[in-house]
């Protein structure tokens, strides 16, 4: 039998920076309240979470998805977009965007994912969506690097 360990949460940031960490809380509330589709929110903050590892996050945005209406078989195959036929143009678009903005690493936004995301969002929905990014991406460095986990299963 093998056994797996769990990681423990390393830092309880809420706690430790509270002007800091309300002030992302506000920041959340108020990309939230810009007008992006409550549905494409959480598909988007999912992928995000997803390319991060981010566990919690994942869960989280899952779990919301799921309150908010979405169906289960397009949470599941988010991760897999390109191939999947459930997403329409405008969120394959905004998931082009969110990885593109997301792996900065392997580069700046290339011309045609921005212009694939222009074609589906006018310039305010852009950069609303581009805040979305920009936050969730914070929220998912928080909660890797201080391993926050998601609670336990319901039947656990």
């Amino acid at each position: 039998m093998s056994t797996t360990t769990t990681p423990q949460e390393r830092l309880n940031v809420k706690s430790h920076a509270r002007q800091a960490y309300r002030a992302l809380l506000d920041l959340d509330r108020a990309v939230h309240s810009a007008g992006i589709d409550p549905l494409l929110a959480e598909l988007v903050k999912l992928r995000a979470s997803q390319l991060n590892g981010c566990a919690y996050c994942v869960d989280m945005h899952s779990v919301d998805a799921i309150a908010a209406g979405e169906h289960p078989r397009r949470l599941y195959a988010v991760a897999a977009w390109r191939e999947s036929p459930f997403f329409s143009p405008a969120e394959r678009a905004a998931f082009g965007l969110t990885e593109a903005a997301t792996r900065l690493t392997d580069g700046p936004v290339d011309d045609d994912v921005w212009a694939e995301a222009a074609e589906h969002f006018d310039e305010n929905e852009l950069a609303n969506l581009l805040m979305l990014i920009a936050t969730i991406n914070a929220w998912n460095r928080l909660g890797v690097t201080a391993q926050l986990q998601p609670p336990p299963l319901e039947n656990e």
